[in-house]
């Protein structure tokens, strides 16, 4: 039998062990994550981040790093592993288990969304094309923006404001702080006519310049404003006016 000063001792080493906290700080992949950016982590420290203990004998990152050499170093292998793979380690239950299972296949959908959104801008009929099926049957008069990236192609399509075009309704603020958080290097312009009519108000026309020249002062392009009617559509960009 072991005596309370033994089994203090030795659950102590666990908790140690099993405690990220008291990892030396350069296998912390928390604070390295912090301090660095994901991109400086590997793939068996991202995971360990995701189960955040391993077990009496291994940290989280080891027994990560053991688990990647097991399916050959490549996430696609890990992510076809149901609950039965991943609880042959010993650590390893259901829920740190699913927790992976969930993070690939979240990972596996934003690689589909990528590619579905990642479509190439080269002219005003792509914008047409993309915002009309959206908006040739809206009530009201809706302000979105088309965020490209340095290959035109979309990053991101975003609803501004609705009810109307009034400077009061388009923030170019918020215009701005959109571009900036997705990385867009371009942006469209996108506002529907209800009324059917294809021409831009003189509203139109002074938000169109504002949003221009503030876009200027990022160093992001404004490649169009359109104008989308149930009969068609109105190019800022082919008429000369960006």
């Amino acid at each position: 039998m072991k005596d309370d000063k033994t089994k203090k001792i030795e659950e102590e080493t666990v908790s140690k062990k099993l405690n990220i906290s008291q990892w030396a700080e350069d296998d912390r992949p928390r604070e390295k994550m912090m301090a660095k950016g994901s991109g400086a982590l590997s793939d068996a420290e991202l995971l360990a981040i995701l189960v955040g203990s391993g077990n009496t004998e291994e940290t989280a990152v080891e027994l990560m790093r053991r688990m990647m050499i097991d399916c050959g170093g490549n996430l696609n292998n890990l992510a076809r592993w149901g609950v039965s793979e991943f609880s042959r380690y010993k650590g390893m239950g259901p829920a740190k288990s699913i927790t992976i299972m969930a993070a690939l296949e979240l990972g596996r959908r934003r690689n589909l969304q990528q590619a579905e959104e990642r479509i190439a801008i080269r002219s005003s009929h792509d914008i047409y094309d993309i915002f009309h099926p959206m908006m040739r049957d809206l009530p009201l008069e809706e302000f979105w923006i088309l965020l490209l990236n340095q290959a035109g192609k979309v990053i991101e399509k975003i609803r501004i404001s609705n009810g109307g075009i009034a400077g009061s309704l388009v923030d170019i603020r918020t215009v701005l702080r959109e571009a900036l958080l997705r990385y867009a290097t371009q942006i469209a312009a996108i506002h529907n006519h209800p009324s059917g009519t294809r021409q831009p108000s003189m509203e139109d026309r002074n938000v169109t310049d504002r949003l221009r020249k503030a876009c200027e002062t990022m160093n992001i392009r404004l490649i169009d404003h359109v104008i989308v009617s149930e009969s068609g559509y109105y190019s800022f960009a082919d008429e000369g006016l960006i």
